[in-house]
């Protein structure tokens, strides 16, 4: 199963008001919009994707409980960038000096801000190709670190501004997310579909 693109003046004429009630209208679907409000409806995860998921969002939580150094948010939260787009990671954190600057309004609705930590979890639906894309517009967004995971390879790209992307193959290592976020630690081998 693959994401689909609707293509329709109107739904790309769609205010941001108009299409956070397009998404809560459509609330069982998972949806994005690009910076040209092309909107993408994307399949469930698979079980196994969303195990993994599960155990990335479990590890960010923790650490961010044990350190109050930001809120947390899972792959059902859908950011408002610059550009106009509106992307869910997988998984993502926000330091609080960051959202705390948000007004109680701009929180409530897909918030007006970047992330500062990003996730994406490769799906075996999902294009390499377009999921590189998708990281490389979090970075142009203001992300300060992202991390895109590819179980079905055992592959990591970790996105840093003004820095290449840095393969890492191997899954018997923990993803340190250094001075960003101290003491958080991914253990990748959770992530493998026979763990």
């Amino acid at each position: 199963m693959t994401a689909i693109k609707l293509k329709s003046p109107l739904l790309e004429r769609l205010t941001d008001e108009e299409f956070y009630q397009f998404c809560m209208d459509n609330r069982d679907q998972r949806i994005e919009r690009d910076a040209q409000h092309q909107i993408t409806i994307m399949p469930p995860t698979n079980s196994e994707t969303g195990a993994a998921n599960s155990e990335i969002a479990a590890d960010l939580v923790i650490w961010n409980r044990q350190h109050k150094l930001g809120k947390t948010f899972d792959s059902s939260s859908g950011f408002t960038l610059d550009t106009g787009a509106m992307l869910s990671p997988d998984a993502s954190w926000i330091a609080w000096e960051n959202w705390n600057a948000l007004s109680s309004d701009d929180r409530r609705g897909f918030a007006r801000i970047c992330p500062d930590f990003v996730v994406e979890l490769l799906s075996p639906t999902d294009r390499l190709t377009d999921t590189m894309r998708k990281m490389e517009h979090w970075l142009e967004a203001g992300a300060k670190l992202g991390w895109l995971i590819d179980p079905g390879t055992e592959s990591v790209y970790i996105f840093e501004p003004g820095q290449p992307v840095r393969p890492t193959v191997g899954f018997e290592q923990d993803l340190v997310a250094g001075p960003l976020m101290p003491g958080f630690a991914l253990e990748l081998r959770r992530l493998k579909k026979d763990f």
